[in-house]
């Protein structure tokens, strides 16, 4: 129980890329997706599967409980906007949607909660992700960038 409850080292001092991104004032370096007034839309930089965007608040927030409801709000749209970009640029099967809330969960900055929204295909487990811990992506990242964002410009024009 004391490891359980122990502080991760990786916890202390580490940069904030989510407070970064959107401050690098070129969104295409920064893989941002899509601005909204209070959270936007990023790609994963080491995604799970090709397409994987999270939404994120611009201010650093741990919990669903410390934002506002007009970030939560946004948050969830932003996701539908990512939902219907990937869905029209790439053809998933399906969808997971979630948070990962604390460093016990598997937050990677566990002081500044994302959404995932990770494209899903049937198939799409194989032996590299679950023995080599490694992700094969069959498109690059810049790539994938140009499609979605052209494709969430497109449907937030359009909504």
């Amino acid at each position: 129980m004391e490891y359980v409850t122990s502080p991760a080292d990786g916890d202390k001092g580490h940069k904030n890329p989510f407070a970064e991104l959107p401050l690098q004032g070129d969104d295409k370096a920064a893989m941002i997706l899509h601005r909204g007034k209070l959270c936007y839309l990023v790609l994963n930089r080491f995604p799970y599967n090709p397409g994987h965007i999270l939404s994120v608040p611009y201010r650093q927030v741990a919990e669903l409980d410390d934002m506002t409801g007009e970030e939560r709000a946004e948050l969830f749209e932003l996701a539908v906007l990512a939902k219907k970009a990937a869905t029209r640029e790439m053809h998933p099967d399906g969808f997971n949607i979630g948070l990962n809330l604390g460093s016990a969960s598997g937050a990677g900055i566990p002081t500044h909660l994302h959404l995932h929204i990770v494209p899903r295909w049937r198939g799409d487990n194989n032996f590299m992700s679950v023995i080599g811990n490694s992700r094969v992506l069959s498109e690059a990242l810049e790539k994938t960038w140009e499609k979605l964002s052209a494709a969430c410009r497109d449907i937030a024009k359009n909504d």
